[in-house]
Formats: C-alpha cells, sequence, structure tokens
C-alpha cells in the first residue's frame, strides 16, 4: 500500500471521497497515514480524526516564510512515512523545496479545467469570463502555480442561472469521482510523466 499523506484547509470533501475509496476499494492501492492541515478546527481534519487517521497541524502564522512552512510540512509528512502528498482543498502554495523532495509526488486537485484560471478563485474567474464550459483538473505540482503536468481533466458544462455556489457543487462532484481513480492509478504505478505529458498505462 502507497503510503499518502493528504493536505488540507477546509472542509474536507475531496479528502472524504479519499477515505470512502481506500474504505470501500480493496485495489485502491493507497493508504492515508496522515491528513494535515495548515490551520486549526478545520472540518477536514474532524473527517480524519472520525476515519481514525491521524491529523496534524502546521500553521502558516508561525513560520518566517513558504519555504520554511514548505519544510516544516514535508518534515511531517516524512515523519509518518508518506511517499506521496495530495493537496485536497489545500490553500497555500509549496515552495520548491517541497517539490525538490516530492518530485513528480505531489498531486493537486483544482477546480477549471487548466491551464485556464489557475490559482484561488477559478470558479468565479470562470464565470466571470463567460465560458461554457468548466471542470476539474488533477495535476502533479512544479514550481508554478496549478502550472504541472495534468494528469486527467472532466469537463462540466456551465448551465444558465449557475451562481458560484450551484457551479462549484457540480465541478466538487466531479472532483469526488476523478480524484480517487487519479490516485488508484498512481499507486499502481500507472502514471508515467513524460515532459508535461502524463501517460496513463493499460491496467
Amino acid at each position: 500500500m502507497l503510503p499518502v499523506a493528504v493536505l488540507v484547509s477546509g472542509s474536507g470533501s475531496n479528502l472524504q471521497a479519499l477515505l470512502d475509496a481506500s474504505r470501500t476499494d480493496p485495489d485502491f492501492g493507497a493508504r492515508i497515514v496522515v491528513v494535515i492541515s495548515d490551520r486549526p478546527g478545520v472540518g477536514a481534519l474532524a473527517r480524519a480524526a472520525n476515519a481514525g487517521v491521524p491529523t496534524e497541524v502546521v500553521p502558516w502564522s508561525d513560520f518566517e516564510d513558504r519555504q520554511e512552512f514548505s519544510i516544516a510540512l514535508c518534515d511531517i509528512a516524512r515523519k509518518y512515512g508518506a511517499e506521496v502528498l495530495l493537496l485536497a482543498g489545500f490553500m497555500r502554495i509549496l515552495s520548491p523545496a517541497a517539490v525538490d523532495r516530492y518530485p513528480n509526488r505531489i498531486i493537486n486537485i483544482h477546480p477549471a479545467l487548466l491551464p485556464a484560471f489557475p490559482g484561488p478563485h477559478a470558479v468565479p474567474a470562470a464565470l466571470a469570463h463567460g465560458v461554457k464550459v468548466s471542470g476539474v483538473t488533477v495535476h502533479f505540482v512544479d514550481d508554478e502555480v496549478d502550472h504541472g503536468p495534468i494528469i486527467a481533466q472532466r469537463a462540466v458544462a456551465v448551465e444558465a442561472g449557475d451562481t458560484e455556489e450551484i457551479l462549484h457543487a457540480r465541478i466538487q462532484d466531479e472532483e469526488h469521482r476523478l480524484f480517487p481513480l487519479v490516485v488508484k492509478a498512481f499507486a499502481a504505478g500507472r502514471l508515467r510523466v513524460e515532459g508535461r505529458r502524463v501517460i496513463w498505462e493499460e491496467s
């Protein structure tokens, strides 16, 4: 079983999808060894505790800069034996130090079809731009924001009358299906990175 750490900042709905997959799919291939948050008291920590998964809090405010924060976070992940970092609604940007320690082993999920609408306000930006299709992207993390090689994407139609909340909810439904599939494929050794392309090997 591939040991993974899940990084969170909020309610943890994507974390829950991963927890459910690890519990119900005997071939999931990954084991969540720790859930790490950059802030205390968030719902994701309660979800982890309810599932019997250890939790840690690494407060952003305790550190001088992004590099110190990222190193401390990686140190905690390594303490639990995590070989992969999964960013599930994690709202901090990791420094290159984290990418160096986990090359092509940090996976993020983003509520847009990258490279369109990177950053923390993807859903309202898509609505403001008037796009007809948005969606979800799962990608490897590199030194730039929402930039690394794309592993998988799912499209979500933007419908007349959509608000940010309504569209985001539909995108999250796709996130909850796609993220566990990507983690399962990675754990099985089916993902290969060639430059900016991610090749899915046959199972």
